[in-house]
């Protein structure tokens, strides 16, 4: 009998290291968004927040990274193309308008809904293997509370 997401034998396969590759890629965008916010933010609470959550996200990579690798995948170490796109975008925006605190963190908002979407897309995958499910959940302490900081954040200041 084949394996389809009925009968999982529960080892891994390439479908699911592409999956946690992906999410190390958003994760990789997350954490550089996070660093140029900082850079960014005139505001030193701010700086500090933005700096706190980029080491957080850092060891939420390194635990998908070694998920990846003890699954025998090749851990992605690269963000994605539309994390560089919307950095690009956010370069752009600051060269017209100049930097502004309640825009950077708008900004950061908006990575973080995207980011909260794509691991609750992967949480809804119920034939993920034991390892990498516990990966994915461990991530997403993470993303979770950086999504409700940053969500909070953004109303306190609009």
């Amino acid at each position: 009998m084949e394996n389809d997401a009925y009968t999982r034998t529960g080892s891994a396969d390439a479908t699911d290291t592409a999956e946690l590759n992906t999410l190390i890629g958003t994760l990789i965008d997350s954490i550089e968004g996070y660093q140029k916010a900082a850079a960014d933010t005139e505001n030193s609470r701010f700086a500090e927040m933005f700096n706190a959550r980029a080491q957080e996200r850092q060891q939420a990579l390194t635990g998908l990274q070694a998920a990846v690798a003890r699954l025998g995948g090749n851990p992605e170490d690269d963000g994605t193309t539309a994390g560089a796109v919307h950095r690009g975008w956010i370069n752009l925006k600051e060269a017209v308008l100049g930097r502004d605190d309640e825009a950077i963190v708008n900004s950061v908002e908006s990575g973080e809904d995207y980011l909260k979407e794509k691991f609750e897309a992967a949480l809804r995958h119920t034939d993920l293997p034991a390892e990498a499910r516990s990966a994915v959940e461990q991530a997403w302490q993470s993303v979770k509370a950086g999504h409700d900081e940053m969500s909070q954040l953004k109303h306190a200041i609009s």
